[in-house]
């Protein structure tokens, strides 16, 4: 299990940095997105942040494991907020994506309280 929650760690982690990073960036799918979504512009640095913070928090957890948990449930909570999101603005479209999110981040959190 130990090597599972790393590989899955590290994958999601990565993605999490693309992501936050199109977002610093102010990339435009990621934009058309946040502005269908009606996101303010104030958010994207703090919804960035949040993302890169789940990343290290996970990395963290493969050393101390406590941590790990928490910043996967952490990512949880955040993609579960994006899911809402999209129904809120009735983007059945962009949905999909944040609640295949949600099931990835909820692996870190699965199988690491199946290695504690």
């Amino acid at each position: 299990m130990f090597i599972a929650y790393v590989v899955v760690a590290v994958l999601l982690s990565i993605l999490l940095v693309f992501s936050g990073r199109s977002m610093l960036v102010k990339d435009k799918d990621i934009m058309e997105t946040l502005d269908r979504l009606a996101v303010p512009k104030s958010w994207i640095p703090v919804l960035a942040l949040l993302k890169f913070a789940g990343a290290v928090g996970l990395l963290i957890g493969i050393f101390y494991r406590p941590l790990g948990i928490a910043a996967a449930i952490g990512l949880v909570l955040f993609f579960i907020g994006a899911v809402i999101s999209h129904l809120r603005v009735k983007d059945v479209k962009g949905a999909p994506v944040p609640v295949v999110l949600v099931l990835l981040a909820a692996a870190p959190v699965v199988l690491g309280l199946a290695t504690v």
